[in-house]
């Protein structure tokens, strides 16, 4: 050999590079074996290296469309196997190096405060499977913010996670929905009620339901329907009259930016109970009736649901009486008879002992009954004198 030979081949041996497990290497595709394993040369080194099936970034019955003889791979050294085990030394990987090249994104964005947008490939007993380029996890916990019967109908979508734990050597990808739904949500809220005013009427849902109310969606913000204010009918229990999920429409009461509250009315998008009061009902007409208030002119008899009229002291008993809960109590159903409708002022004047058997008059006891009368403030009743007692002091006479 001469001189400049021996130059060479001193020179090309102190090229080679040693090979140690973890290191990133290229190799030059030789050969497949019959197992589609690809034998492959690694660059600076003298020595082959082999990539199993399994370790290639290509599907099995695709490698041959994929990667040809003389193709250069980037590729990772897993372990050595021997120089004549598997037509190779080391046993080298393609797609665990793709894969240490996502972790190395992830771990970047996971350093950064950023998301992953990544799609849900397995529902499984503990949340869901996501493809991030390795596999993801989200737990059932943080999938969302409130609870979630059925994660079927996350599979496929494309979700927006935070990353919430991440290591790459155990392969544990753990990420969360439920703070980002929680942020989207507030903004949603926020941005709604900055747009809602005091008389507005929209449509919502019923979202949940309390001995107090409904709290009613109305599409990213939640406000209340006291019970109060559920129907003009008495309501016991929301839970009566509304269901989770019903489509109501709602008045807006008010908004309350720094206590976070909504106030709504469903009653109030309902006709009102005294629209239209003279085709219902007419004097003389008799109805039954609940004692809802006693006062010391008399006592509120609700004829309709939202609707009540005032029975005067006076027209409560032909016997004469200084209080009407001498005689009722509220609550106590009765029969009434109208005696006069007056649908433009809200008022009707109801008459009791008008359906009572009126018993021998006593003169004296007419007397006091109608020097008292005199003496009733007509902007205590809301009615009028003659509203109140006209008819019956003509009657009378």
């Amino acid at each position: 050999m001469s001189e400049s030979e021996n130059k060479d081949l001193l020179e090309a041996l102190n090229s080679v590079k040693p090979v140690k497990v973890g290191d990133v290497v290229k190799g030059e595709v030789l050969a497949f074996d019959d197992k589609k394993q690809v034998i492959v040369g690694i660059e600076g080194t003298g020595v082959e290296g082999v990539v199993p099936a399994r370790e290639l970034s290509v599907k099995a019955d695709e490698i041959e469309d994929n990667i040809k003889v003389g193709d250069v791979l980037d590729l990772v050294v897993i372990s050595k196997i021997g120089s004549d085990k598997e037509g190779g030394s080391y046993l080298l990987s393609q797609r665990r190096l793709e894969a240490r090249k996502v972790w190395d994104e992830i771990e970047k964005k996971f350093e950064a405060g950023e998301t992953l947008t990544v799609p849900v490939t397995q529902i499984v007993k503990g949340g869901l499977v996501v493809d991030a380029g390795v596999r993801g996890f989200v737990p059932a916990s943080m999938v969302s913010d409130h609870f979630v019967e059925d994660f079927n109908q996350y599979k496929g979508q494309e979700l927006e996670l935070k990353i919430v734990e991440i290591e790459p050597s155990e392969n544990r990808l753990i990420l969360s929905r439920k703070e980002l739904v929680q942020q989207e949500r507030e903004a949603k809220k926020q941005e709604i009620m900055s747009q809602l005013a005091a008389g507005d009427v929209l449509d919502g849902k019923v979202a949940r339901l309390t001995n107090f109310g409904a709290f009613v969606d109305l599409g990213g913000v939640d406000g209340l329907v006291h019970v109060s204010e559920i129907s003009y009918e008495r309501v016991g229990k929301p839970a009566d009259v509304l269901e989770v999920g019903q489509d109501v429409k709602v008045k807006v009461l008010s908004v309350d930016p720094e206590k976070d509250r909504i106030s709504l009315s469903i009653k109030q998008t309902l006709p009102q109970p005294w629209d239209n009061i003279e085709e219902k009902v007419a004097e003389g007409d008799v109805l039954d009736g609940k004692v809802k208030r006693l006062t010391s002119f008399g006592a509120f008899v609700e004829v309709f649901p939202g609707v009540e009229g005032l029975v005067h002291i006076s027209q409560i008993s032909h016997k004469h009486i200084a209080t009407p809960n001498e005689v009722l109590t509220s609550g106590q159903d009765v029969k009434v008879k109208v005696l006069n409708v007056n649908g433009a002022d809200r008022r009707l004047a109801l008459s009791i002992k008008a359906l009572q058997e009126k018993p021998a008059a006593d003169k004296k006891e007419v007397e006091v009954v109608e020097e008292e009368r005199v003496e009733i403030p007509e902007e205590d009743t809301g009615f009028t004198l003659g509203d109140l007692v006209g008819d019956d002091l003509k009657s009378e006479e």
